[in-house]
């Protein structure tokens, strides 16, 4: 058995922004090695890590109005009342439980699409990283009144500092977004229902489903 979780859209947008994530983390990379004021305005890496950071402000914005036309942003992003003590539940699970055999406290549905933990670190990565590191880019753009103030404030270094360190950031969290991506039924099942939409449920979804509709016979 089997629920769709994943719209079109999200998926669509998941993929694009996580090709753009790479390509910036890459080109960043490359740019902290070498040293930004070593390289001409020109360099093809420069240039790259710029354009991918203009889509990245695209992505963030396709994201926010898709979640606030649908809906989505209370319903799959709030933190509710249950979601502050079940984060505990939700976290020995996955420090504890999960190596026992356990079965996930959590279970997902239409209005409560995320765990708390998950909510946790989508809302830090959507409302803060990504926010942050888009303001703050931007300033290294070459658009000139954010260069010119930029300039006459003196403050590209404490920028740069803040660039860097969410860019870190991000870094630890993609780390450990691709190893929770791979404790779902199998290896694979929560990047299957990334791609298909369908995820497959749990054992404990289909006891339930049974009886449930055993007591509507």
């Amino acid at each position: 058995m089997r629920t769709y979780i994943h719209p079109l859209p999200l998926r669509i947008w998941h993929w694009l922004n996580a090709l753009i994530v790479i390509m910036l983390i890459v080109t960043g990379l490359y740019l902290r090695l070498h040293g930004i004021a070593a390289l001409k305005p020109q360099d093809p890496v420069l240039l790259w890590h710029k354009v991918m950071g203009v889509a990245m402000i695209i992505v963030i914005l396709m994201w926010f109005i898709y979640n606030i036309y649908r809906g989505n942003l209370k319903r799959h992003y709030g933190i509710k009342k249950k979601d502050v003590k079940g984060m505990f539940v939700q976290a020995r699970f996955y420090l504890f439980s999960i190596f026992t055999g356990g079965e996930n406290p959590f279970k997902p549905s239409d209005d409560d699409k995320y765990n708390p933990l998950q909510k946790i670190a989508y809302d830090v990565t959507m409302f803060i990283f990504l926010p942050a590191q888009a303001v703050t880019g931007l300033f290294f753009m070459e658009i000139p009144p954010l260069r010119d103030y930029l300039l006459s404030v003196n403050l590209s270094g404490i920028l740069g500092a803040i660039h860097v360190t969410f860019a870190y950031l991000l870094v630890l969290y993609l780390i450990v977004h691709l190893y929770m991506a791979t404790l779902g039924k199998t290896f694979f099942s929560h990047t299957k229902a990334m791609i298909v939409g369908y995820k497959e449920l749990g054992r404990e979804l289909k006891k339930l489903e049974l009886s449930q509709s055993e007591k509507e016979m």
